[in-house]
Protein backbone atom coordinates (compact mmCIF):
# COMPACT_ATOMS: atom_id res chain seq x y z
CA UNK A 1 0.00 0.00 0.00
CA UNK A 2 1.73 3.63 -0.95
CA UNK A 3 2.39 5.58 2.18
CA UNK A 4 -0.15 8.36 1.34
CA UNK A 5 -3.14 5.62 1.54
CA UNK A 6 -1.43 3.56 4.71
CA UNK A 7 -1.41 7.03 6.50
CA UNK A 8 -5.22 8.23 5.44
CA UNK A 9 -6.76 4.75 6.85
CA UNK A 10 -4.90 4.96 9.66
CA UNK A 11 -5.84 8.41 10.25
CA UNK A 12 -9.45 7.31 9.22
CA UNK A 13 -9.14 4.55 12.20
CA UNK A 14 -7.38 7.14 14.70
CA UNK A 15 -10.06 9.69 13.92
CA UNK A 16 -12.97 6.73 14.46
CA UNK A 17 -11.29 5.37 17.64
CA UNK A 18 -10.11 8.64 19.61
CA UNK A 19 -11.48 12.05 17.75
CA UNK A 20 -9.70 14.81 16.19
CA UNK A 21 -7.83 15.94 19.30
CA UNK A 22 -6.71 12.30 20.67
CA UNK A 23 -5.49 12.03 17.23
CA UNK A 24 -1.78 13.00 17.56
CA UNK A 25 0.63 13.48 14.30
CA UNK A 26 2.88 11.08 16.29
CA UNK A 27 0.70 8.42 16.89
CA UNK A 28 -0.43 8.09 13.02
CA UNK A 29 2.81 8.39 12.09
CA UNK A 30 3.85 5.33 14.43
CA UNK A 31 0.77 3.06 13.92
CA UNK A 32 1.23 3.72 9.97
CA UNK A 33 4.96 3.03 10.41
CA UNK A 34 6.24 6.26 8.58
CA UNK A 35 8.23 9.04 9.58
CA UNK A 36 7.55 12.52 9.83
CA UNK A 37 9.16 13.41 6.90
CA UNK A 38 7.15 10.94 4.92
CA UNK A 39 3.91 12.63 6.34
CA UNK A 40 4.65 15.90 5.49
CA UNK A 41 5.67 14.97 2.26
CA UNK A 42 2.14 14.01 1.52
CA UNK A 43 0.23 16.25 3.87
CA UNK A 44 0.79 20.23 5.09
CA UNK A 45 -0.23 19.26 8.41
CA UNK A 46 -2.40 17.03 10.57
CA UNK A 47 -5.69 19.13 9.42
CA UNK A 48 -4.93 18.41 6.06
CA UNK A 49 -4.52 14.52 6.80
CA UNK A 50 -7.70 14.92 8.46
CA UNK A 51 -9.63 16.17 5.84
CA UNK A 52 -8.62 13.75 3.46
CA UNK A 53 -9.06 10.79 6.19
CA UNK A 54 -13.02 12.04 6.80
CA UNK A 55 -13.51 12.59 2.63
CA UNK A 56 -12.41 9.01 2.47
CA UNK A 57 -14.43 7.89 5.29
CA UNK A 58 -17.43 9.92 3.74
CA UNK A 59 -16.99 8.05 0.46
CA UNK A 60 -16.64 4.39 1.78
CA UNK A 61 -20.03 5.64 3.81
CA UNK A 62 -22.25 6.70 1.03
CA UNK A 63 -20.95 3.35 -1.23
CA UNK A 64 -22.37 0.94 1.57
CA UNK A 65 -25.29 2.84 2.08
CA UNK A 66 -25.85 3.70 -2.06
CA UNK A 67 -25.48 -0.37 -1.71
CA UNK A 68 -28.48 -0.96 -0.02
CA UNK A 69 -30.73 1.97 -1.27
CA UNK A 70 -29.59 1.39 -5.10
CA UNK A 71 -30.19 -2.97 -4.60
CA UNK A 72 -32.85 -4.85 -5.34
CA UNK A 73 -36.21 -4.80 -4.06
CA UNK A 74 -39.47 -2.27 -3.55
CA UNK A 75 -38.52 0.43 -1.28
CA UNK A 76 -39.12 -0.68 1.96
CA UNK A 77 -36.72 -3.29 1.27
CA UNK A 78 -34.44 -1.10 0.10
CA UNK A 79 -34.92 1.05 3.35
CA UNK A 80 -34.81 -2.37 5.62
CA UNK A 81 -31.75 -3.38 3.90
CA UNK A 82 -30.14 0.08 5.15
CA UNK A 83 -31.20 -0.39 8.09
CA UNK A 84 -30.85 -3.69 9.11
CA UNK A 85 -27.43 -4.39 7.30
CA UNK A 86 -24.63 -5.60 9.42
CA UNK A 87 -22.38 -2.60 11.75
CA UNK A 88 -20.69 -2.39 14.55
CA UNK A 89 -22.86 -0.52 16.88
CA UNK A 90 -20.67 0.05 19.68
CA UNK A 91 -17.99 1.24 17.43
CA UNK A 92 -20.51 3.74 16.16
CA UNK A 93 -20.40 6.05 12.89
CA UNK A 94 -17.42 7.08 11.49
CA UNK A 95 -19.28 9.97 10.11
CA UNK A 96 -21.74 10.68 12.98
CA UNK A 97 -19.22 10.04 15.96
CA UNK A 98 -17.34 13.13 14.25
CA UNK A 99 -20.47 15.28 14.12
CA UNK A 100 -20.21 15.21 17.56
CA UNK A 101 -16.25 16.35 17.84
CA UNK A 102 -16.11 19.83 18.44
CA UNK A 103 -12.73 20.35 16.56
CA UNK A 104 -14.12 19.15 13.73
CA UNK A 105 -18.00 21.23 13.99
CA UNK A 106 -15.77 24.40 14.35
CA UNK A 107 -13.38 23.85 11.24
CA UNK A 108 -15.60 23.89 8.19
CA UNK A 109 -13.20 22.16 6.19
CA UNK A 110 -13.17 19.19 8.40
CA UNK A 111 -17.19 19.50 8.70
CA UNK A 112 -17.57 19.79 5.45
CA UNK A 113 -17.89 16.02 4.74
CA UNK A 114 -19.36 15.04 7.40
CA UNK A 115 -22.26 17.73 6.69
CA UNK A 116 -22.21 16.86 2.74
CA UNK A 117 -22.66 13.19 3.94
CA UNK A 118 -25.55 13.57 6.01
CA UNK A 119 -27.10 15.68 3.36
CA UNK A 120 -26.73 13.12 0.34
CA UNK A 121 -27.29 10.48 3.03
CA UNK A 122 -30.67 11.79 3.67
CA UNK A 123 -31.24 13.12 0.02
CA UNK A 124 -31.08 9.54 -1.01
CA UNK A 125 -33.53 8.27 1.48
CA UNK A 126 -36.13 10.47 0.54
CA UNK A 127 -35.33 9.52 -3.15
CA UNK A 128 -36.35 6.12 -2.03
CA UNK A 129 -39.06 6.82 0.33
CA UNK A 130 -41.12 9.33 -3.04
CA UNK A 131 -40.30 6.50 -4.93
CA UNK A 132 -42.25 3.86 -3.14
CA UNK A 133 -45.11 6.69 -2.61
CA UNK A 134 -44.96 7.66 -6.23
CA UNK A 135 -45.45 3.88 -7.77
CA UNK A 136 -48.11 3.30 -4.91
CA UNK A 137 -46.29 1.05 -2.55
CA UNK A 138 -45.99 3.66 0.07
CA UNK A 139 -49.03 6.12 1.59
CA UNK A 140 -48.58 9.53 0.31
CA UNK A 141 -48.89 12.19 3.14
CA UNK A 142 -45.75 11.97 4.86
CA UNK A 143 -43.02 14.03 3.48
CA UNK A 144 -40.65 12.08 1.75
CA UNK A 145 -37.71 14.02 3.58
CA UNK A 146 -38.80 14.10 7.26
CA UNK A 147 -39.21 10.36 7.18
CA UNK A 148 -35.46 10.07 5.62
CA UNK A 149 -34.32 12.73 8.71
CA UNK A 150 -36.27 10.28 10.94
CA UNK A 151 -34.37 7.31 9.47
CA UNK A 152 -31.22 8.80 9.66
CA UNK A 153 -31.70 10.07 13.14
CA UNK A 154 -32.59 6.66 14.82
CA UNK A 155 -28.99 5.23 13.47
CA UNK A 156 -27.19 7.72 14.82
CA UNK A 157 -29.06 7.70 17.91
CA UNK A 158 -29.05 4.13 17.94
CA UNK A 159 -24.99 4.08 17.78
CA UNK A 160 -25.46 6.54 20.78
CA UNK A 161 -27.62 4.08 22.43
CA UNK A 162 -25.68 1.46 22.15
CA UNK A 163 -22.17 2.99 23.33
CA UNK A 164 -23.95 3.90 26.45
CA UNK A 165 -25.22 0.59 27.16
CA UNK A 166 -21.84 -1.42 26.06
CA UNK A 167 -24.76 -3.43 24.20
CA UNK A 168 -25.58 -3.48 20.67
CA UNK A 169 -29.37 -4.80 21.63
CA UNK A 170 -30.37 -0.95 21.65
CA UNK A 171 -28.74 -0.21 18.38
CA UNK A 172 -31.20 -3.20 17.16
CA UNK A 173 -33.83 -2.13 18.96
CA UNK A 174 -33.48 1.32 17.56
CA UNK A 175 -33.80 -0.15 13.77
CA UNK A 176 -36.43 -2.47 14.20
CA UNK A 177 -38.97 0.03 15.71
CA UNK A 178 -37.96 2.65 13.07
CA UNK A 179 -38.79 -0.56 10.50
CA UNK A 180 -41.81 -0.97 12.20
CA UNK A 181 -42.69 2.64 11.91
CA UNK A 182 -42.06 2.84 8.22
CA UNK A 183 -43.83 -0.69 7.77
CA UNK A 184 -47.01 1.59 8.75
CA UNK A 185 -46.73 3.60 5.62
CA UNK A 186 -46.69 0.49 3.80
CA UNK A 187 -49.98 -0.06 1.37
CA UNK A 188 -51.46 -3.60 1.56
Amino acid sequence: MATQDRLIETTQELLWERGYVGTSPKAIQQRAGVGQGSMYHHFEGKSDLAAAALRRSAEQMRAVAEADLAGPGTAYERVAAYLGRERDALRGCRIGRMAQDPDVVADPRLRAPVEETFDWLRGRLAAVIAEGQANGELRSGAEPADLAAAVVAVVQGGYVLARAADSAEPFERAARGALALFAAHRRD
